[in-house]
């Protein structure tokens, strides 16, 4: 996610033959070939007709064990179509340029469509009974396990539509929604920058951005832009009909905003994501203003351009970082905190599930991706050695463990709002962080505060300022289409808003909209990053307090999984996301780093 290093074709993470691991997928298939497959299939839809069959138009009359057991079965039968489109999906993020893999992957999506369409019903009749009648079916034990499940099922009551409807919407999906998607990462991985001389990947261009040379930054971002700028029609062609085509179905399903329905989804108050964003925002001046003020003195330039937000500090030679010493760094952090996280962390590097070598078609960024809980979750990353790439290792090590450690809940119940997903991974950066700086000489310490305080910018400053971008562009695309200009218009306002005036913005920076995968592939998810970094701050400060037993309830948050919602887990520490003072707590932190870096000489 930063720095290009080495050549993209080498498999080597460095001169010291210490090689980058790749993923085994075969806990999942054995290849895309593998007669499971098939099997898996045939047997889904046997299994979806018989359930239909069984149950279509007759949960109202069903006794509280009869519909426990059909929950079940449709619990398996999720769990049979997740394992087939998890194979399918990390195949295509591991080599988005295969047309084999891109035609499997296609197939995939296509054959499990048919096959849920056969069980769409089951969640809305389930939705269809009165509150009595559902509570008294409740009584049956067998049935009161799956309550967090049908209390989340039952949020979406008013937003539901008829039966022929929602089975269309589901249908169309492949050809509508997925197929713009699909679009846009073919496009973004066939993508090649030219960036002095050199044609690079899309993701090796963005790592140059972190180069300590400013010529090659410069280069870099000039390079991003013209490659951009070339596809703008295209990238705004896709922004304009997702919208829109977003537009249409909250119309239908009475969503008052365009970011309601993923705040439903994530089990979220509208209320309370604005006192986030309202919070943060007012924060801007504190946090983001005034340390990128202090950059520039830094680096000695009278202004930053977008090529400098992420450049080295002059005295950090960020020296490249070992594979192996990374895993040591995450996993010692991890395991001063818990031994279970540290056992837990430890399996995903034994499997190997992590793929972090750099290899072209291979998905930008990094991800963990929790597949089902029968197998185990995957981490995609691409590891370029650097301080931050550790973070990022150390941050998707924390959604990987609270992946495996909710996987008891079941396929239904082990899945978190994308909220509380952050939460884990955020805490398992900060648990990183804090280890390394313990260790740190003053020298180290200035510039170990400095990465991490932009970090925190990034995650909690820049991913609000995607969410108000997003905001206003959707906002905006329900008066009519827009054009590239215009939205570049829109990027530039909030950039300017968020950074403050240490920057000025060249030409070009107008398209880096484009290459967000987040606006296409989840829109409105980005809140979630600030959402989860402020809440980690707020936790952090309560473990630092001593407070009794933190460890313990920390995993028990964890492995509840989807089973309770925000209030609930965070209770037993004292803290409450619903109180708009809440999120000063962690923005808090954030300052007092940058009063630490101004108290240094910054």
């Amino acid at each position: 996610m930063n720095d290009a290093h080495p050549a993209i074709n080498d498999p080597m993470s460095d001169q010291t033959n210490d090689p980058l691991p790749t993923w085994d997928l075969s806990d999942l298939y054995a290849s895309m070939d593998d007669p499971a497959i098939d099997a898996d299939f045939r047997r889904a839809e046997t299994m979806a007709r018989e359930f239909a069959a069984t149950y279509a138009g007759k949960l109202a009359d069903a006794s509280g064990a009869t519909v426990a057991a059909a929950i079940k079965t449709y619990e398996t039968l999720q769990e049979v179509q997740g394992r087939l489109l998890s194979y399918a999906q990390l195949l295509f993020a591991g080599d988005s340029t295969d047309p084999a893999i891109g035609r499997f992957y296609q197939s995939v999506r296509e054959r499990a469509t048919a096959i849920s369409s056969d069980l769409i019903f089951f969640t809305l009749e389930l939705n269809r009974l009165s509150d009595a009648l559902l509570e008294a079916k409740l009584a049956e034990p067998q049935l009161a396990q799956y309550r967090p499940w049908l209390r989340d099922l039952r949020g979406f009551r008013p937003h539901q539509l008829s039966d022929e409807l929602e089975k269309l919407a589901h249908e169309r999906d492949l050809t509508a929604n997925g197929a713009w998607v699909r679009l846009f990462d073919e496009t973004i991985a066939a993508m090649r920058v030219t960036v002095n001389d050199q044609k690079l990947t899309v993701s090796d261009a963005l790592n140059k951005l972190s180069d300590p040379d400013r010529s090659v930054r410069e280069a870099a971002g000039k390079g991003i832009g013209a490659a951009f700028q070339d596809n703008g029609r295209l990238f705004c062609l896709i922004t304009n009909t997702l919208a829109k085509d977003k537009e249409i179905e909250d119309t239908w399903r009475h969503y008052p905003r365009p970011g309601s329905a993923r705040n439903r989804a994530n089990m979220v108050e509208d209320e309370v994501v604005d006192a986030l964003v309202t919070a943060v925002r007012a924060s801007y001046p504190r946090l983001a203003h005034r340390y990128y003020l202090m950059k520039a003195k830094w680096l000695g330039l009278p202004k930053l351009q977008h090529w400098d937000r992420n450049a080295p500090l002059p005295d950090d030679d960020d020296r490249h970082i070992a594979w192996r010493e990374a895993r040591d760094r995450v996993l010692t952090a991890y395991g001063t905190f818990s031994p279970e996280m540290a056992e837990v962390g430890r399996r995903f590097f034994d499997g190997p599930w992590i793929d972090a070598e750099l290899r072209p078609g291979k998905s930008g960024g990094a991800f963990a991706h929790p597949t089902v809980p029968s197998a185990h979750p995957y981490l995609l990353l691409n590891y370029h050695g650097k301080t931050r790439d550790v973070m990022t290792l150390a941050h998707e090590l924390g959604h990987g463990v609270h992946q495996v450690v909710a996987a008891n809940q079941g396929y239904l119940m082990s899945g978190t709002p994308l909220t509380l997903a952050e939460t884990a991974s955020v805490f398992g950066e900060m648990l990183t962080f804090r280890s390394l700086l313990d260790s740190a000489t003053p020298q180290q310490r200035r510039i170990m505060l400095a990465a991490k305080t932009e970090d925190m910018l990034n995650t909690v400053v820049r991913q609000i300022a995607f969410y108000e971008f997003e905001t206003r562009l959707h906002d905006e695309r329900r008066k009519g289409e827009l054009l590239p200009e215009r939205i570049g218009e829109i990027w530039l306002q909030v950039q300017t808003e968020s950074l403050g005036p240490a920057f000025e913005f060249s030409p070009e920076y107008s398209v880096f909209w484009s290459y967000v995968p987040h606006f296409i592939h989840s829109p409105f998810y980005v809140y979630a990053y600030a959402f989860g970094d402020c809440l980690v701050n707020a936790l952090y400060a309560v473990f630092q307090t001593g407070h009794p037993g933190f460890q313990r309830k920390y995993m028990e948050m964890l492995k509840a999984g989807g089973t309770k919602r925000h209030q609930e887990l965070l209770a037993p520490f004292g803290l409450d996301a619903s109180d708009p003072a809440f999120w000063n707590k962690g923005l808090d932190v954030i300052s007092g780093f940058i009063d630490e870096l101004e108290g240094t000489g910054g």
